[in-house]
């Protein structure tokens, strides 16, 4: 794979992004190598599926390289194939590249159906993407006119993955209001169509014209813009790549900055190609002049994991029992954590290093309890990290190749030696997992699991953490089915005083239950242990080790659905508990938890953002109770709650990403990171519909003046998601991160408000304008403003760039809430023209209590429309009639003559009578 495999430019790659995810792609003379595309372990084997993989990469890469002016293409791609497919000579065996760090993930739909591609983007404007997901039914080209040719498509995601650019089209308002016509909100604003709405009654359908609301002057619900087959505009990619035209992005020229679609919400108005004009890759490329060679693919299948423990038996491993908590977290590793099939080895290391088990293959409890029994017992000597990483190595080739497999590091000390093996790491293929114990483990520890895309955690010696037990429970296989991994319930920990109780309740839902496993450890003496499953049952049979101060019960079967409770009750010392499980069943996806920072190093005061994504299977989990614990070197602990509000550090609300910033620095050094996630206990949880960033379903087409309707999208039944609460509790390591250029204390505040990301606008009554908006914080998200500036103009452009010079409105009596809270405030445009048909433009900036100002928030628009007085309703004619001629011999008026006749008699009888 050439340069693909040059693993010192992966090094630097990853120490100036700390990125998101732990993507090994590599942009060398404009094209992108080591781009990796994971083929899900339940796809069923096709090896067509493949092929139709090589055919999408090689379309769009010329598409791409055009695109973007002659600076970017495909150059090589490893196609990751699960371990369950049938080997064939030309599957090879992996270096770094896993699951977990694929770029694009094929997989099957999520409710079946949604074939729509999407790329999962946690972060901001010009903020990399984690993933792009797409279908074996998309790759087979089974919904080309409604999104257009598979290459052409990917281009779209790899905008939103790279570079961090937005849809250009909006689901939600597809028309807009300006200078009171109606538009449609499309980029750029020259492509045609037709307005049309379809609507069907018993089985048949009709096209008609949209139809005005005449309250708010936009056309009637369920119109749509259709566009014409036909086209020359040649922009834009972001708002439908589908259009056959369209082969460039939206630049500053030709952007429709009015329409109310994401990019212009989140990127502040900008085009999508000014977004990518300043991105890294953008910055170091120049156009080529030749034109660039076809992609280049690897296929890469996964084998039998292989994993070796190196751990630290060094002097300083007696500190606070050090030692003892080693013992405990290996064992929650081999019993649980390591997956059945897994290839297990262990060296121990101090100033050398010592082999304590060859690879052993897990195909029972008997393996794992011998492994266990290796682990280190006594503690002395010095600190050598590449004699343990070195004997690693041979312990695994004695075996298999080291490409792909893995190591995990464990160290308390320090060794200015390390580095001294980067460069055998490099070429190793093996990837590294750190766990730095303590406040003084080698400094340049994290390296290793970066330039090898690895892992990186951190223990402190505050064992009510639990850190340790995070640490060895996150290490589950970066590979194979979901349904095998181990999943974390529970981690608790609590210092005692006298014979306290620990109480609390821990919930195994029905998406997990087998491998179920409670594990207890204390510090001082075996403490009482009460455990009962949800019938009230009381579970006997913990295994006690009072040597390494442990006990687990491991629950045979799977476990009963429903909530379990424990009472633990001990003197004056430290309990803690950790439990764990696996999925009940393998085709019911579990809910998971997964959570990070959005990157691996601080540096003061630039804010850090914890990410906490809860799914089951494609399913967003809304309405959870998320915690993250944030433990500095120095022993303290920051609490936050995490939201999914679409507010703050929270890009997109209801997508079952919980997100927050931090801001609470106290030292600099390593930070570690858990979440807890809690659903169904004192809040209403339930599935949601994924609320995902993808390219455009078009509804239809405009072919030779006539609309050609595309099959309707899937609707996920919202029936089948309301009403259901989910009810779990999961634990979550988001890793470590290392904080730089944090000032001694007092530390000075110099965070800001966070920028305002939802405001919204609407006209109340005739001519006051309603604003709601998501309070920020004295510090981005936390705390409370001291005060807003609201700023109105009728030109967009003039109220984002010349804010400060805009007209402001009178906010005395606005008083800013606490973070997080909804903001509600009416307002009459004083001294502005604001008739009917103008448009206003309204941003608001927060302002702390040290005058620090936040960013000006998304525009907001309204559009003065008075509807049309309705004429008077014309009075029905009452008698005497108006004069009739009865003689006349009109048609009709006959039939009149006689009525009238027969009128008068009828009156002329009922006098006489």
């Amino acid at each position: 794979m050439g340069s693909f495999k040059n693993s010192v430019f992966i090094l630097v790659l990853h120490i100036l992004e700390g990125a998101l995810s732990n993507s090994l792609i590599q942009l060398n003379n404009n094209g992108y190598e080591g781009v990796v595309i994971a083929v899900d372990p339940n796809v069923p084997e096709d090896e067509t599926l493949i092929q139709q993989i090589k055919d999408m990469v090689t379309e769009a890469s010329p598409y791409l390289f055009e695109a973007t002016e002659k600076r970017f293409y495909f150059k090589n791609v490893a196609i990751l194939i699960p371990q369950n497919w049938n080997t064939k000579p030309e599957y090879v065996k992996p270096k770094l590249e896993t699951y977990k760090n694929a770029d694009v993930l094929v997989a099957e739909p999520n409710p079946t159906g949604n074939d729509g591609p999407y790329t999962e983007h946690m972060g901001g404007c010009g903020e990399k993407g984690s993933k792009i997901y797409l279908t074996p039914g998309f790759l087979a080209g089974k919904k080309l006119l409604q999104y257009g040719s598979q290459g052409r498509v990917f281009v779209h995601e790899w905008a939103h993955l790279r570079w961090g650019v937005f849809n250009e089209y909006d689901n939600d308002q597809k028309f807009y209001l300006s200078n009171r016509r109606k538009k449609p909100v499309i980029c750029s604003a020259t492509i045609s169509g037709k307005n049309v709405l379809r609507k069907c009654q018993g089985g048949s359908c009709v096209t008609q014209k949209c139809k005005s609301d005449r309250l708010t002057g936009l056309y009637e619900k369920g119109c749509e813009f259709i566009p014409d087959e036909v086209q020359t505009e040649k922009a834009s990619i972001m708002y439908s790549q589908n259009i056959r035209s369209v082969v460039e992005f939206c630049t500053e020229k030709n952007h429709n900055k009015e329409a109310p679609n994401q990019q212009n919400r989140k990127c502040n108005l900008r085009s999508t190609w000014e977004v990518i004009q300043d991105s890294e890759d953008f910055k170091k490329t120049t156009p080529m002049t030749t034109q660039p060679p076809k992609p280049t693919f690897s296929l890469l299948q996964i084998g039998q994991r292989i994993v070796c423990l190196v751990l630290d038996k060094s002097g300083s491993m007696t500190i606070g029992d050090r030692l003892k908590r080693l013992n405990q977290a290996g064992k929650l590793f081999l019993l649980q954590t390591v997956e059945q099939g897994s290839w297990v080895g262990m060296v121990t290391f101090d100033s050398a290093a010592y082999v304590k088990s060859e690879l052993v293959q897990i195909n029972s409890a008997t393996e794992r309890d011998t492994l266990t029994r290796s682990l280190p017992t006594a503690a002395s000597g010095g600190t050598s990290i590449c004699s343990g990483i070195q004997s690693a190595f041979t312990v695994i080739r004695k075996k298999y190749p080291t490409d792909g497999s893995e190591i995990v590091l464990l160290t308390d000390g320090e060794d200015n030696t390390i580095s001294s093996c980067f460069n055998e790491v490099k070429q190793s293929g093996v990837i590294i997992h750190t766990v730095a114990l303590g406040p003084s483990a080698a400094q340049e520890l994290e390296e290793l699991s970066k330039m090898t895309g690895g892992l990186q955690t951190y223990a402190s010696d505050q064992v009510q953490n639990n850190g340790l037990m995070d640490a060895f429970g996150a290490l589950s296989s970066g590979n194979g089915a979901v349904s095998q991994r181990s999943i974390q319930l529970e981690s608790r920990g609590l210092t005692l005083q006298n014979s306290q109780w620990l109480n609390g309740t821990v919930i195994v839902d029905s998406t997990v239950g087998k491998d179920t496993l409670f594990l207890i450890t204390w510090t001082t003496d075996t403490p009482q242990i009460l455990l009962w499953d949800p019938s009230g049952k009381k579970q006997d049979g913990f295994l006690v080790d009072t040597h390494i101060k442990m006990a687990y019960l491991q629950i045979p079967g799977t476990a009963k659905v429903g909530i379990w409770k424990y009472s633990l009750q001990a003197r004056s010392q430290t309990l803690t508990l950790t439990v764990t499980s696996r999925a009940s069943s393998g085709t019911l996806p579990p809910v998971t938890v997964t959570s990070k920072m959005n990157k691996d190093t601080g540096k003061f005061p630039s804010p850090m953002v914890v990410y906490a994504k809860i799914h089951q299977g494609a399913l967003p989990i809304l309405r959870a109770k998320v915690t993250a614990l944030i433990e500095s070197v120095n022993g303290k602990t920051v609490t936050l709650e995490l939201l999914d509000s679409g507010a703050g550090a929270d890009a997109t609300k209801d997508d079952g990403v919980y997100s927050r910033y931090f801001t609470a620095y106290d030292t600099n050094g390593r930070y570690s990171v858990k979440v807890w996630a809690l659903g169904g206990v004192n809040t209403d949880t339930q599935k949601g519909i994924p609320q995902q960033i993808g390219a455009m379903y078009i509804p239809g087409w405009i072919e030779n003046g006539q609309v050609k309707w595309n099959p309707p999208r899937p609707e996920i039944n919202k029936d089948d998601l309301q009403g259901k609460q989910v009810c779990f509790s999961r634990t979550s390591s988001g890793g470590s991160f290392v904080a730089s250029n944090v000032p001694k204390a007092p530390i000075p505040d110099l965070f800001p408000p966070c920028k305002i990301t939802d405001l919204k606008a609407k006209i109340q009554g005739d001519s006051l304008i309603n604003l709601t908006w998501t309070a920020p914080g004295d510090d981005y998200d936390h705390g409370r403003a001291h005060k807003y500036i609201i700023g109105i103009s009728t030109n967009i452009l003039d109220l984002r760039d010349k804010f400060n010079d805009s007209l402001k409105v009178n906010t005395t009596d606005l008083i800013p809430k606490e973070a997080n809270s909804e903001e509600v405030f009416v307002f009459k445009p004083e001294d502005i023209t604001f008739t009917n048909g103008t448009d206003l433009f309204i941003a608001v900036q927060a302002v702390d209590k040290v005058n620090l100002k936040s960013e000006i928030s998304n525009i907001a628009q309204v559009s003065l429309f008075i509807p049309p007085e309705t004429p008077p309703e014309t009075p029905s004619p009452s008698l005497p009639c108006p004069d009739i001629n009865i003689n006349s011999t009109i048609p009709g008026i006959h039939i009149l003559k006689i009525m009238w006749k027969w009128l008068g008699e009828l009156q002329l009888s009922v006098a006489l009578g």
